[in-house]
């Protein structure tokens, strides 16, 4: 029977009433997340961890999933059929993840409660009631780190711990919170730095009064919260932690993993078959590096090759100003090439910022940080600086098309910038799809004009094969029973990686089992789709509606953009030839 107008109208206003309601009542149980996206109500605010908060948004989220499956799908259009469906697989997703008590190993050595005074970098903090809310969240810190050492007590007894050698990280990160020149002057604090450059407008005696109840805040809350958190953390949570390294190891570990492969991959592939795709691209890449080093003259082997790239000078700046510096130039170098691959570019700009030094020793080379919904914080690329004789200048160009343009800000700043999808897709995280896009952006360095050098070109075929290595090692990890040393040795074998970034590496993949596998898996799929579009439309393909169709819709499971792609391709055989 064909639906009346009328009913479909209804049918579209009661999905996206739902859309709209269950988004507001996320953001206000996470206003960590709300405070990224740059919803300012909640920013005074923690995420409330109490069992009882915990179980009341499960609880909501069977009823949102209950109610979606309860409205008629039939009379909607195709794009919200689409709508439907992608939320109704993020709503199973989270509740089938549950069982396997997922917030237990959210603590890793670089993201977690050791770091929160880097929560500054996306607070607004251009005015006084701005630096106030700021202020009334540290004094609120006391309770939400109590919650953080139940939740971790009850993760101990459970047994769903983090390794032990992944959590000794984090006592050096805890110990700059409680140093002695913190507790002798507050100003000392890594919460105090960003009272330290509140913008001069707010005239100086603001200034003075805002940073004196700053010192008197983290003196009478935060000071004596982390002192407390970092005693429960090193005295019973850090004995409790287990010694093996894989999530395999824990209470339904393997059954955890998988749900995570599935997550991270959009794909019902298994660990054994993920690890045999990374064997098989290790060796590809293997060939492709032997190709390049040919084309230098080098004689040597291929662990001779990669030592040199490690130890040799020339690779390296010699100060942070420098390697900064060099980040800027080669982002401002893409940008005006970028109209040659897309027709349509973000209005929201970017800039370059340090990784704060209270995480960066131990996290990655960079990561991408992205703008505010409401327009007033651009997107950034945060890039690491410490220790810069490990940061070799053959990596800036790929990773450069990674974290900024044409890859994360490229993309989910168009996205956010959709303002005709609904709020859940402009800011959905399907892993396969955002760091395969990022992965593939990276090959589009050659169309950029990028990796002229022969070095700045095995830099792409390094990132290539870490990302390749990262499927070996990641399952070898979490269902094959490898070591952690294991994993560093195997890393170390087959890419050219500084010794610091290959243990922050095996360190990030021990403690966030399955992220790491989205990258290689969606932008093999992603080369794929363009493969596949170039050998159905020929030299007839226009490449710069081929990757706008790519990213309109904001991120997508991979499936979903396998059939989106067909569709564009049937859609440009079919569409009328003009001209002679």
């Amino acid at each position: 029977m064909l639906q009346t107008i009328s009913e479909t109208s209804q049918a579209v206003q009661q999905l996206h009433a739902l859309f709209a309601e269950c988004w507001e009542r996320e953001l206000a149980e996470n206003p960590i997340t709300a405070s990224y996206i740059g919803d300012p109500r909640f920013n005074a605010l923690w995420p409330d961890l109490s069992p009882s908060a915990l179980a009341a948004s499960e609880a909501a989220n069977r009823d949102a999933l209950a109610r979606l499956q309860a409205l008629p799908r039939e009379p909607l259009p195709a794009e919200e059929q689409l709508n439907f469906d992608l939320f109704q697989h993020e709503l199973q997703a989270r509740l089938a993840v549950l069982p396997f008590q997922p917030l237990a190993y959210a603590i890793s050595a670089r993201e977690g409660p050791q770091s929160l005074n880097e929560l500054a970098e996306i607070m607004p903090l251009d005015s006084v009631a701005d630096v106030e809310v700021w202020l009334q969240r540290l004094r609120g810190l006391p309770r939400y780190l109590e919650q953080y050492s139940a939740l971790l007590r009850q993760a101990a007894l459970e047994g769903r711990t983090q390794p032990r050698l992944l959590m000794e990280r984090v006592l050096p990160q805890l110990q700059m919170q409680v140093d002695p020149k913190v507790q002798a002057d507050p100003s000392q604090s890594p919460f105090f730095s960003a009272f330290a450059r509140l913008p001069a407008r707010l005239g100086d005696s603001a200034i003075a009064r805002l940073q004196s109840e700053a010192k008197a805040v983290i003196a009478q809350a935060v000071l004596p919260a982390y002192q407390a958190f970092k005693s429960y953390f090193e005295n019973e949570y850090l004995p409790a932690c287990r010694d093996s390294v894989g999530i395999s190891d824990t209470p339904e570990g393997l059954a955890y993993y998988q749900n995570r492969i599935e997550f991270h991959t959009t794909t019902r592939l298994t660990a054994q078959e993920i690890h045999q795709i990374g064997l098989d691209e290790v060796a590809r890449i293997h060939a492709e590096m032997k190709r390049v080093m040919d084309g230098l003259g080098y004689s040597g082997s291929l662990a001779q090759f990669f030592e040199f790239l490690r130890s040799d000078p020339q690779f390296y700046c010699q100060s942070a100003e420098e390697l900064f510096a060099a980040y800027v130039m080669c982002a401002k170098k893409i940008e005006p090439e970028l109209c040659k691959l897309f027709g349509k570019l973000p209005r929201t700009p970017y800039g370059l910022r340090a990784i704060p030094m209270t995480s960066a020793p131990n996290t990655t080379a960079a990561y991408y940080s992205g703008p505010s919904d409401d327009g007033l914080r651009a997107g950034f690329y945060y890039v690491n600086l410490y220790r810069p004789e490990m940061r070799p200048k053959y990596e800036i160009e790929v990773l450069t098309v990674h974290e900024a343009v044409p890859g994360h800000h490229l993309q989910i700043a168009l996205a956010q910038e959709q303002q005709d999808l609904p709020k859940f897709r402009r800011f959905a995280g399907y892993n396969a799809y955002l760091e395969g896009w990022a992965l593939y952006a990276e090959t589009l360095g050659f169309e950029l004009g990028l990796y002229q050098d022969p070095y700045s070109h095995f830099g792409q075929l390094t990132y290539d094969m870490w990302r390749a290595v990262r499927l070996v090692v990641d399952t070898g990890l979490h269902a094959l029973g490898w070591s952690r040393q294991q994993a560093i040795d195997y890393f170390r074998a087959n890419a050219a990686k500084t010794e610091v970034d290959i243990v922050n590496e095996v360190d990030r993949y021990i403690g966030w089992p399955g992220q790491a596998l989205s990258y290689k898996i969606g932008q093999l799929r992603v080369l794929d789709m363009r493969r596949r579009a170039e050998a159905s439309l020929g030299p007839s393909i226009d490449i710069r509606a081929y990757h706008d169709m790519l990213l309109d819709g904001g991120a997508l499971p991979l499936d979903l953009l396998d059939r989106k792609v067909d569709a564009w391709i049937t859609a440009q055989q079919t569409r009328p030839q003009t001209g002679q």
